[in-house]
């Protein structure tokens, strides 16, 4: 059985800020921009970067002239939204539900929300503290607004399944019918395959069957997402534990008319359809769902992934990216693209201005970084870092100054077990200490995203302290890259 770790509470108030999207950049294998305000500059509109959220457990879906996405945060369900992947995050997300009730108010996992008659319906895992004690709820919300009010509706629990072990709900919808589909206690493992029929969204009327999933690793089996063409219905899903690297998606299939609830009527399809990219620095993709671009003519997965091949449940952020469509109907996820790989944005996607800076200060806008006293800068970071390079320096009173015209910016670097303590200061006003320490290295990191700020010119600086907290073997600051938001 695995257990999966809750968001600390400094990481959620980061979370609530954090939006990281992307100007122009290059992917893997091209070459960098020879000057700071390159043509990439010309095009940032159309493009974004992962990661969009700091957060596991992606869902999102385009309604209402928006994306909405909501992510695992543990003590609350809460919700971001914006007309455009590359400014989500720059927007601050609202908290749709909380609960009262102790017997569900904690370990808040894998929200997923889909419209019925003109309500809104999110589904969701929780528990007492108890791992173990994971149930699955439904809300309802008052009106036609996926971001609520929301009430809380039902208790779901099938009635062979009654007080069962049950996470990571989701819905399929096969001939007009509705069908829970989740992950909890069966024949074949503790987090396996479930599907059970449902009279309304609400409202289980009869008993799970279980599905013999084949996947890789024998311990999980969770995160059932479904897209629907070419005569069938594609049901994928994540196997293995979720802090492994090999964590991934595989998949089952049911023609269009069978019953879902024969388990024989399902088809497995051999292999994982997205896994690790070590090249790539890419480990664990798993947790998914699918979403269609604003104008309605791409198919898009949502999904989380790590920057460690560690076992760990940290680290887990929220990635996107295009999907296809192979000559015998199935779907086809591609592979992992890495953390700072550039993407065009879906296809009626209104984009942004968003650009950004490199630790050698080249820039995809209008900003330079100018240093004071000595760094260390190279490129052994590899994966990790942008463009592959970046600053370090745990020489107290140093300084990196970003210059840049916009709103908002967000640093990003590596995380690792000997960074210390930085002073970050917006245009010369008050110092705010942050810890560039992790427990696991990790690269593209969030480490600061500032506040809103008027429309024009700014400066950031990162001062050195040369302090490290007692878990720190060492006080090193890293510089990599600034994204700077224009809206």
């Amino acid at each position: 059985m695995r257990a999966r770790s809750t968001i600390p509470l400094a990481t959620a108030l980061c979370a609530l800020l954090i939006g990281l999207v992307w100007g122009t950049q290059a992917t893997a294998g091209d070459t960098m921009p020879e000057t700071a305000g390159d043509t990439a500059s010309a095009t940032a509109a159309g493009t974004f970067r992962n990661p969009l959220n700091p957060g596991p457990d992606p869902f999102m879906t385009y309604a209402n002239g928006e994306y909405h996405l909501a992510t695992t945060q543990g003590d609350s369900i809460r919700m971001w939204s914006s007309p455009s992947l590359s400014t989500l995050l720059a927007t601050d997300p609202v908290t749709v539900w909380t609960d009262s009730d102790p017997s569900r108010n904690q370990h808040i996992w894998a929200p997923e929300f889909y419209r019925f008659d003109g309500r809104w319906y999110m589904y969701y895992t929780a528990d007492d503290g108890v791992d173990e004690h994971h149930r699955l709820y439904v809300l309802e919300s008052e009106g036609d607004d996926p971001t609520g009010p929301y009430h809380f509706k039902a208790k779901l629990a099938p009635p062979n399944h009654a007080d069962d072990f049950a996470i990571d709900p989701g819905i399929l919808q096969h001939n007009g019918r509705l069908y829970l589909a989740y992950s909890g206690l069966n024949a074949y493992q503790h987090n396996g395959l479930n599907i059970a029929p449902l009279s309304n969204p609400y409202t289980i009327s009869g008993d799970a069957v279980a599905l013999n999933a084949a996947g890789g690793c024998p311990e999980v089996r969770e995160g059932p997402a479904f897209l629907y063409r070419n005569g069938r219905t594609w049901m994928t899903y994540s196997a293995c534990d979720t802090g492994k690297p090999d964590y991934q998606v595989w998949m089952m299939s049911l023609p269009d008319n069978a019953d879902p609830l024969v388990p024989g009527n399902w088809t497995q399809h051999d292999g994982p359809l997205l896994s690790r990219n070590d090249a790539a620095g890419v480990y664990g993709p798993g947790h998914h769902t699918f979403f269609q671009s604003p104008d309605g003519t791409e198919d898009w997965i949502i999904y989380h992934a790590k920057t460690t091949s560690e076992y760990t449940y940290t680290d887990r952020t929220t990635r996107a990216q295009q999907i296809g469509w192979n000559a015998d109907g199935s779907p086809n996820l591609g592979t992992p693209l890495a953390l700072g790989a550039t993407q065009d944005l879906p296809s009626g996607d209104p984009g942004s201005g968003n650009y950004w800076i490199n630790d050698d200060g080249r820039s995809s806008g209008d900003g330079t970084v100018t240093y004071t006293g000595t760094w260390n800068s190279g490129t052994g970071c590899a994966a990790q870092c942008f463009w592959g390079d970046d600053h370090w320096s745990d020489q107290a009173g140093n300084t990196a100054t970003f210059s840049f015209t916009g709103t908002r910016i967000a640093l990003l670097s590596v995380r690792d077990t000997g960074n210390g303590i930085a002073a970050i200061s917006i245009d010369g006003g008050p110092e705010q200490r942050v810890d560039f320490h992790g427990p696991i290295r990790t690269g593209e990191t969030l480490q600061y995203l500032s506040p809103q700020l008027p429309p024009g010119e700014h400066t950031l600086r990162i001062q050195v302290t040369g302090e490290h907290n007692a878990d720190s073997g060492a006080a090193f600051v890293s510089v990599d890259r600034a994204e700077v938001y224009t809206d």
